[in-house]
């Protein structure tokens, strides 16, 4: 028998209802992320994410794409969330952050969808740009158990989260998926005006490696639990490889797993900016990998499959 998510004894213990009660909270006067644009969501005002308080969806399928130890033969089941608390200029997702393309669901549609793509043979049910509706999912993940879902959570998240909200889910979410974007705060402001991102991506990749430790598979090879981070190699470095690698082996754990992604290409308003304007080179991206591997990082994701099914 394979251990249950972490989330079945929370929700045993009432741990679960208790975490959701205080997001909502969090909501009246919403501070859940760095933002902390203190609107009223309850009452539909809105602030940075433009989200209510229902959380939007864009689509929820199986994901052939995602890290191989995450698909399996059953796929990933992402839920890819509307709007987001980063808004980069390059997004590759332009159309769901910024467009706002997806509709309004209640905590029961939420459930019911993680429900669905258990049935379809889901490995785990990946929440993707999440930081804004911890509330909703908390809600939803309820009436979810109560029905039945067993497959393990997996918070699949820019990285700009704050940790008095990563606290909350402790318990809950078993496979942390952060991107680490940047580590300099001059691109980090000029492409997500963000400036402090980089203090606060660094702060809650280690409260997430707290909460889950590195990154553990089963005897099928798919994650159970644990820490998995995607860095996205940038033009001319921008995103800061090697620094980032030396924190993660220096300040987390040697044995994190990562994603090194070569994908980037411009998207969204990324031709408005002559830095952002190409993808990388192969060498560029070569040299993003060993540079990794010469600051302690080995647990490298081969990305060996592309295939996505979608509906919704």
């Amino acid at each position: 028998m394979r251990d249950q998510p972490a989330y079945m004894n929370t929700f045993k213990t009432g741990a679960l209802s208790r975490a959701a009660e205080k997001a909502q909270a969090m909501m009246a006067e919403c501070v859940l992320c760095p933002r902390e644009c203190r609107v009223n969501r309850l009452e539909d005002e809105t602030g940075f994410c433009d989200t209510a308080a229902q959380a939007k969806v864009s689509s929820y399928q199986p994901h052939f794409g995602e890290e191989d130890p995450l698909v399996g033969e059953g796929g990933s089941g992402t839920i890819f969330f509307t709007h987001c608390n980063l808004l980069c200029q390059f997004c590759q997702n332009f159309e769901i952050s910024h467009g706002g393309e997806g509709q309004a669901v209640s905590d029961e549609t939420l459930a019911s969808m993680m429900l669905k793509l258990q049935e379809m043979g889901c490995h785990n049910i990946n929440f993707v740009t999440p930081s804004h509706v911890v509330p909703q999912i908390l809600s939803a993940l309820i009436k979810a158990v109560e029905k039945g879902l067993c497959v393990p959570l997996v918070y699949n998240t820019g990285g700009y989260d704050k940790v008095e909200t990563l606290k909350l889910l402790d318990g809950i979410v078993d496979i942390y998926m952060p991107d680490l974007k940047f580590v300099s705060a001059e691109p980090a402001a000029k492409f997500m005006n963000a400036p402090d991102y980089p203090d606060i991506v660094k702060a809650a990749i280690k409260e997430m490696h707290r909460q889950v430790g590195d990154l553990t598979l089963d005897d099928r090879g798919m994650a159970v639990k644990g820490l998995l981070v995607r860095h996205l190699v940038m033009p001319a470095d921008l995103a800061g490889t090697r620094e980032a690698m030396r924190f993660l082996a220096q300040d987390v754990s040697t044995h994190t797993y990562v994603n090194i992604m070569g994908q980037y290409h411009p998207c969204g308003r990324a031709r408005q900016f002559d830095e952002l304007a190409r993808r990388p080179t192969m060498e560029e991206y070569d040299q993003a990998r060993l540079a990794a591997g010469d600051e302690g990082i080995t647990r490298l994701d081969r990305r060996e499959r592309l295939r996505i099914i979608r509906w919704f």
